[in-house]
């Protein structure tokens, strides 16, 4: 899941990883992410299909790192907004999200374009910047 914070609080995932990817860059990214202190968001508009797998390692690391950085997780990322423009895929993810949320400890978010994708975005960050702010 390589990610891309170089238009950070926008930060974009990718699920398109080689064979051999090295996730330790992935979770490096989100540390760097977090150091920042800003809330951010996780856009993707490739979203893992069914049969996007983990090995049983690949799953306890990040369980592990998860337990680590539970407070940041659930502080600073404030939604993993999944682009999605096929109606039935993006249905397909509504009973996952719940879970998600469950597991990551913040909300997944729909859109059926780009665009929808970033004005959720927007929205999100500007209310969080309200409520820093009032």
């Amino acid at each position: 899941m390589p990610l891309d914070n170089t238009n950070f609080p926008l930060v974009w995932m990718s699920y398109d990883e080689e064979p051999d990817h090295d996730h330790d860059e992935d979770f490096e990214a989100l540390e760097a992410s977090f150091r920042r202190g800003t809330p951010f968001v996780i856009l993707t508009d490739n979203a893992p299909t069914e049969h996007h797998e983990h090995s049983p390692e690949e799953k306890k690391r990040t369980v592990l790192w998860m337990k680590k950085h539970k407070a940041e997780l659930r502080s600073l990322v404030l939604a993993m907004i999944v682009i999605e423009p096929n109606l039935a895929k993006r249905m397909a993810f509504k009973p996952f999200g719940v879970a998600f949320a469950k597991f990551w400890g913040y909300p997944m978010k729909l859109a059926s374009s780009r665009e929808e994708g970033l004005e959720i975005a927007g929205k999100l960050l500007s209310e969080r910047a309200v409520s820093a702010t009032g």
